[in-house]
This record gives C-alpha cells, sequence and structure tokens, in this order.
C-alpha cells in the first residue's frame, strides 16, 4: 500500500523504541509479510538534536495489528510490544 493511501486514523501502535536496530528488524519482519508500516517521530531527532531521547513509534494498519504482534512475537519481540 503507498503511503499516500494510507490514513493515520486507521493506524494502531504497535511499538516504541528508541533502540533503531529493534525498529529496522521488526520493519523488516513486518515488510515480510506485507504489512504496512509507518515510524512515526523518526524525524524528530532534528528536533532533539539527535540524542535519541523521543522514541519512534511502528504503527501497522488496525486491521492487520494482531498478525503483526503475532509475527513479532515469534521473533522474541513480544516484550517490546504496546499494550
Amino acid at each position: 500500500m503507498p503511503p499516500a493511501a494510507w490514513h493515520i486514523a486507521a493506524m494502531e501502535e504497535l511499538l516504541r523504541t528508541n533502540d533503531p536496530v529493534l525498529l529496522s528488524f521488526a520493519q523488516s519482519l513486518l515488510g515480510d509479510a506485507d504489512i504496512a508500516v509507518l515510524v512515526a517521530d523518526q524525524n524528530m531527532s532534528i528536533v532533539e538534536g539527535s540524542l535519541g531521547v523521543i522514541p519512534r513509534r511502528l504503527l501497522v494498519p488496525r486491521d492487520r495489528l494482531e498478525e503483526a504482534r503475532r509475527i513479532l512475537t515469534d521473533a522474541d519481540l513480544g516484550r517490546e510490544l504496546r499494550g
């Protein structure tokens, strides 16, 4: 799904982290499953001075949230999930 077709209101937060490796790994896993992801707050590093203080949020479509949770849990990332 192209970014222009995403509707933020239809997205749910899956995880929140300051760890760029974790974020990249989660994006890769979800991308392999054809689950669209949106990384929110990634441009906040400009405001915060690249200190990594503001966590990045990984959002997925609401209708794929449970599948995304299962994928990350199966990859032993369940402790990182929100909610």
